[in-house]
C-alpha cells in the first residue's frame, strides 16, 4: 500500500506529539527587515533611514558595541560572567589616549589591549581563583576602572597643549580604506531614491567608503573567534568549561587555565573596543566616553544567544538606533516608529501560534500604542531620540528572551577537584 506524502510525514511522529516546527533561518529575517526598511523609506520620504551616511555611522557605532560582545562571549562561553565589560573598556579608552598620542595609532590599540587585559587579569583573579561572585567581581571592576582612568587621564594630559585634566590632545587616526568608483558609483545610486534598489546601494556605499583600518580588524576578530571557539579542539575545550566544569576537569582539561584565557582574551577585546571609541570615533581620549557600551554590547551577547553571528546582527540594531537619532534625529526615527510597530504585530503573531496568549496581547497592545504615536505625531521629541539606544535594548531583549540559552555553567563558582 503507498502511503500519503502527509502519511510519511507523520509515520515518525509519536501519537499524540506535534511534529518540530521548522525555524526561520536569521539570513531571512534580515532580509525582510531590509525590506521594510525600504518600504518605509518610499512611504514615509525619510530618507536619512538608510542613506549610506547614516550607515557609515551605524557601522562606527556598532563596532565597539560588536567588541564588547565579544569580549562577553569569549569569557562566558568558558563560564565566567564579565558584568566589568564596561570597566575594561574604560581602561582601554586611557591606554589608547596615552600610547596613541605618545607612539602612534597601533600603538594606541596595543596599550589599550594592555590595559584591558590588566582589567581582565583582576577579574579572573578574583572569579576564577579566589571564587568571588562574578557579579560583584565585575561591579567592582568597572567602580576602579572609573577611578583609575580619571586619575590617569589627570597626570598624564594636565600639562599636554590641546588637553586637560578630563581629555588627551587630539590623536592621529588609523588609515581608512575607500574604493574610488564603487563609492561614488553607489552614492550616485543612492540619491535615485529607488525601492530596494537604492537601499542595496547605500549599503555598499556604506562599506566601501572611509572604512576605518580597525573596523577591518574587528570583522577579523569576529570571523576568527568563530572559528575557533566552533571549529577547533581548542574551542571545544573552553566551551565545555563553561557547559561542565567537573566533566572537563574529568577529561584531563586544566579548567582554571582556560577559563583565565578566556577572561584575559575577553580584556584585551574590550580594551580594542575602547580603542575604537578613542581613535576612530572621537579622535581623543574624555573622561566618560564609553558611555555605558560595555553594558549594551553585553546585551547584545545575550540578545544574540551567545554566539557570533547572533550577537553582530544586536550590535548593529543597537549601533543604527544609535547612529539614527545622532545623525537624522526625530523625523527619522519618527519613521522608526512604524517599523517597531511592525515587528511587534509580526511578533505577536508568532508568540499566538506558540500558544503565548498573554505575550502576544502584550505584544500587540505595545504595537497598538507605537502606532497610534505615529499616526497622530510628526516628530519625535529629542529627549525621547536620545533615549533611543537604550529602549530598543530594553524591548529587544524582553521579546528575545524566550528562546536564550546561556551556557550551563555560566557564573558557577567552580574549585579544582570538584569532578572526584
Amino acid at each position: 500500500m503507498t502511503m500519503a506524502p502527509e502519511e510519511l510525514r507523520s509515520a515518525g511522529t509519536p501519537s499524540g506529539a506535534q511534529a518540530p516546527r521548522r525555524r526561520i533561518g536569521l539570513w531571512v529575517w534580515v532580509l525582510a527587515g531590509f525590506v521594510l526598511l525600504s518600504l518605509v523609506r518610499v512611504l514615509t520620504g525619510a530618507h536619512e533611514v538608510d542613506s549610506a551616511g547614516t550607515l557609515r555611522e551605524t557601522v562606527n557605532a556598532a563596532v565597539p558595541i560588536a567588541l564588547a560582545a565579544l569580549a562577553g562571549l569569549w569569557s562566558e562561553r568558558a563560564g565566567v560572567v564579565n558584568i566589568g565589560l564596561e570597566g575594561m573598556m574604560i581602561l582601554g579608552t586611557i591606554g589608547a589616549g596615552y600610547f596613541g598620542f605618545w607612539y602612534g595609532p597601533w600603538a594606541g590599540v596595543i596599550g589599550a589591549m594592555v590595559f584591558g587585559m590588566i582589567g581582565a587579569a583582576l577579574h579572573a583573579l578574583a572569579t576564577v581563583t579566589f571564587g568571588v561572585d562574578h557579579i560583584v567581581s565585575g561591579v567592582a571592576i568597572n567602580i576602579i576602572a572609573i577611578g583609575a582612568a580619571s586619575f590617569l587621564a589627570e597626570t598624564w594630559f594636565s600639562n599636554l597643549k590641546g588637553a586637560g585634566p578630563t581629555q588627551s590632545p587630539p590623536l592621529d587616526a588609523p588609515l581608512t580604506i575607500t574604493i574610488p568608483g564603487l563609492s561614488d558609483a553607489m552614492t550616485t545610486l543612492q540619491d535615485k531614491h529607488w525601492l530596494l534598489i537604492s537601499d542595496a546601494a547605500s549599503v555598499i556605499a556604506a562599506v566601501t567608503t572611509s572604512v576605518s583600518t580597525l573596523t577591518v580588524l574587528a570583522v577579523l576578530l569576529v570571523v576568527g573567534s568563530a572559528l575557533l571557539l566552533w571549529r577547533t579542539a581548542f574551542g571545544l575545550r573552553l566551551r565545555s568549561c563553561g557547559e561542565s566544569p567537573t566533566a572537563a576537569e574529568t577529561l584531563g582539561i586544566n579548567v582554571y587555565r582556560y577559563k583565565f584565557m578566556a577572561v584575559l582574551v575577553s580584556g584585551g577585546i574590550a580594551g580594542i573596543a575602547g580603542a575604537f571609541l578613542v581613535l576612530v570615533s572621537s579622535g581623543l581620549y574624555q573622561n566618560g566616553q564609553t558611555g555605558g557600551r560595555g553594558y549594551i554590547g553585553l546585551a547584545a551577547m545575550i540578545f544574540g544567544n551567545w554566539r557570533p553571528v547572533g550577537l553582530v546582527v544586536g550590535s548593529v540594531l543597537f549601533g543604527y538606533t544609535d547612529a539614527l537619532q545622532l545623525r537624522a534625529g526625530g523625523e527619522a526615527v519618527h519613521a522608526l516608529l512604524i517599523i517597531v510597530t511592525v515587528i511587534l504585530l509580526g511578533v505577536a503573531v508568532l508568540q499566538f501560534r506558540r500558544g503565548l496568549r498573554i505575550a502576544a496581547t502584550t505584544s500587540l497592545v505595545i504595537a497598538i500604542g507605537f502606532a497610534v504615536w505615529f499616526f497622530t505625531t510628526d516628530a519625535v521629541p529629542a529627549d525621547f531620540t536620545r533615549m533611543t539606544p537604550y529602549v530598543t535594548t530594553i524591548l529587544v531583549l524582553g521579546l528575545a528572551a524566550q528562546r536564550l540559552r546561556m551556557p550551563a555553567a555560566d557564573g558557577a563558582r567552580y574549585r579544582r577537584g570538584q569532578a572526584g
